[in-house]
């Protein structure tokens, strides 16, 4: 019983606020480390984006809307689905057109934008980053603590504080980089269920196929 209650108030908590489209108070754009991503769940299904041909390192998982606590998810918007071109021109930078759909279904219904503005600022947020030149291709494994992948992301974008970037982990391994940004894509603070970093020692990066 314990563990069914906390459950529902950890969802209760992930959905706080409201889930009508636009009414959210910052994003969250999440990049992925794709070569853990295909090391833990990618290779097993065969997924286009884990061909050594893309050199994939970090791509870019989705801008989320978030509120101060908790966010939206699954909103009810009759704005129009992605067309075959808008998607096409985000694989490159997302890795699928799977994830592409999933993420507009998700997350991006609840901006409030049209698909095609979504995914520009989707476009403009991950230009704006710049990614450690040393964590770009790496060429062998390493083990890192997750904060010093965040401090080589804080030493790439002057200006940033800690509170503005979270590594997470899944499965031992380095898992993402969630930077918080404010509706016009400004770098601001993370809300206090986003800041929390990854609490391992150390946690695998495999290296770019």
């Amino acid at each position: 019983m314990r563990v069914i209650l906390a459950l529902l108030l950890m969802a209760g908590m992930a959905r706080a606020g409201s889930d009508r489209p636009g009414d959210f108070d910052y994003y969250v754009m999440a990049l992925s480390w794709s070569p853990s991503w295909c090391a833990l769940e990618g290779d097993a299904r065969g997924a286009a984006q884990c061909d050594p041909r893309r050199g994939h390192g970090f791509v870019l998982h989705g801008l989320w809307p978030q509120h101060e606590t908790g966010w939206p998810a699954w909103c009810d918007s009759d704005a129009r689905a992605p067309s075959r071109s808008e998607i096409r021109a985000m694989v490159p930078i997302m890795g699928s057109a799977g994830l592409v759909r999933y993420q507009w279904e998700k997350h991006g219904r609840c901006s409030g934008l049209a698909a095609g503005a979504y995914f520009d600022a989707a476009r403009r947020a991950w230009t704006r980053v710049r990614r450690p030149a040393a964590l770009r291709q790496p060429d062998r494994p390493a083990r890192l603590a997750p904060a010093e992948v965040e401090r080589a992301f804080l030493a790439a974008n002057p200006g940033w504080t800690a509170d503005m970037v979270t590594i997470t982990c899944k499965n031992g391994h380095i898992q993402e980089a969630r930077i918080c940004l404010t509706k016009d894509l400004a770098p601001r603070p993370c809300g206090a269920d986003v800041v929390r970093d990854c609490r391992a020692r150390a946690a695998r990066m495999p290296p770019v196929r």
